[in-house]
């Protein structure tokens, strides 16, 4: 009997939630495709139409995370009367949201080799272009209303936002901070210096910090006391000085910029994320201002 769509989406889930509770309590080295198999209640051969590795299960799992996460954010009340930061901020939260109930897993994967595993996402899965095109759509929005000046690079966007959530991930893997507080605040910070530069309308001030923030210190990243959360501040609090181009406030700067001041912040509205979102293997009820700690 030939098997639905819905019918193998439900085999693929089960098949992740599964070697993903066998690879928490076992390892990704003790865990076999044999395992999984009698774990998902599902044939031998079954297991290799979904998946050829175990590699790609974790992709696998990956893509469901990163796809759910986006659904989590889009469907927030007023996520579309949201600034671009808030945005950003709230779909930054919903991944990690989702990597939440299987953190000890993520912290697995990514010593399988030295990297985060949200890097895989350099593989050409589904989920990295729905982030490309996800915050392509973003930027496009926050030039409509005239939030941020015209952005002529949003599909770089796109991939540097997913190389910022490399880091990101990496970072929240090591916090050991109360509630992630650490973590809440680099998010907060580092979105804020992004939007900032773009609302400034300094496109080349932006690549660099594209390059140098997001890229050049994801090492440094995941290391605390590394100091970028007060490299961040400092950068927020020189951008902050900068009023957008093209604006009354960039004519009097150029003019006399000794006694220019700061453009008024944005109002920051309150994000909270959708009640007892449901994992890709466990459904805890979860909030943005915290990210609390699993309790064992």
């Amino acid at each position: 009997m030939k098997t639905t769509r819905q019918q193998q989406d439900a085999t693929r889930r089960q098949i992740v939630a599964s070697a993903v509770d066998l690879m928490t309590r076992q390892g990704f080295d003790g865990t076999t495709m044999k395992d999984i198999t009698r774990a998902a209640g599902i044939g031998d051969a079954t297991i290799y139409k979904y998946f050829p590795t175990k590699d790609r299960i974790v992709l696998g799992y990956l893509d469901e995370v990163v796809h759910s996460a986006l659904a989590d954010a889009l469907q927030t009340p007023g996520f579309v009367d949201y600034g671009l930061q808030e945005k950003l901020q709230r779909l930054t939260d919903a991944v990690i949201e989702r990597l939440l109930p299987d953190r000890e897993f993520a912290a697995q994967v990514r010593g399988l080799t030295g990297r985060s595993p949200l890097s895989m996402l350099a593989e050409p899965l589904a989920a990295r272009q729905a982030l490309r095109e996800t915050v392509a759509s973003f930027l496009e929005a926050a030039e409509a209303t005239g939030e941020i000046e015209p952005c002529d690079f949003k599909n770089l966007a796109g991939s540097l936002y997913t190389d910022y959530l490399v880091g990101v991930v990496g970072y929240w893997l090591a916090d050991t901070s109360d509630e992630f507080a650490d973590t809440t605040q680099l998010v907060d910070l580092s979105l804020g210096v992004l939007v900032q530069a773009l609302r400034s309308g300094l496109v080349n001030r932006v690549l660099q910090l594209g390059g140098f923030v997001l890229r050049s210190q994801m090492a440094r990243m995941v290391q605390h006391g590394s100091g970028l959360l007060g490299m961040l501040q400092m950068a927020r609090s020189a951008l902050g000085a900068v009023p957008p181009a093209g604006s009354p406030g960039a004519a009097r700067a150029h003019a006399n910029p000794a006694t220019t001041a700061p453009p008024a912040a944005a109002p920051r509205k309150p994000r909270k994320a959708p009640a007892a979102a449901a994992s890709v293997a466990k459904a805890p009820t979860r909030t943005r201002a915290s990210h609390k700690k699993a309790t064992p």
